[in-house]
Formats: C-alpha cells, structure tokens, sequence
C-alpha cells in the first residue's frame, strides 16, 4: 500500500471519530436547549393556571382565595423555569467541553 493510501485512510478513520465525538456533543447540547424549552413551557404552564384559578375565585368573591392562587402559580413558574434552565444550561456545558476536551 502506498504511502498516499495510508494517509488517506488515516485521515478519513480520523474524519469518523472526531465527526462521531462532535455528534455526541451536538446531542448534549441540543438536548440541554430542549430542556431550557421544556421548563419555559411548563412554567407558562403553571402561570396560566395560577391566573385562571385566581380569576375563577375572585368571580366567586373569594379574594384571598385569588391572592394565593395567583402567587402558587408565580412560584410554579419560578420554579419550572429555573429548574429547566438549569439542567439545559448544564447539559450545554457538558457538550461544549466535550468538545473542548477533543480538540485539545
């Protein structure tokens, strides 16, 4: 075999392991963007919720009852979003030092 055919296979074998690497990390990171998504929605999810319980008890004259309701689903909110955020940040972390990692 020729000196070219080896480089050539060496270089494609390389190819194939960086480009399946970069897959992994590409996986991670879009992975970590769909749970920032997630908790986005679920938090709007929440915040509905809350405001439509709140309205629904304030037409029935419960006012306190609309207070806590509006402010479980604020917190609700808080939460989902934060906790979204923060697993998808650090699945974007992970994936971007993956990277790192195989460049170096």
């Amino acid at each position: 075999m020729s000196t070219r055919g080896i480089l050539l296979r060496l270089g494609l074998g390389l190819a194939l392991a960086f480009s399946m690497h970069a897959e992994g990390a590409g996986k991670e990171i879009g992975g970590g963007a769909g749970d920032i998504g997630k908790g986005a929605a679920k938090g709007a999810g929440s915040a509905a919720k809350g405001v439509g319980k709140g309205a629904a008890d304030l037409v029935t004259l419960h006012p306190v009852e609309a207070a806590g309701s509006v402010g479980k689903g604020a917190v609700g909110t808080g939460k989902d979003v934060t906790v979204g955020s923060a697993k998808g940040t650090g699945k974007i972390v992970r994936g971007v030092g993956k990277l790192f990692k195989r460049v170096l």
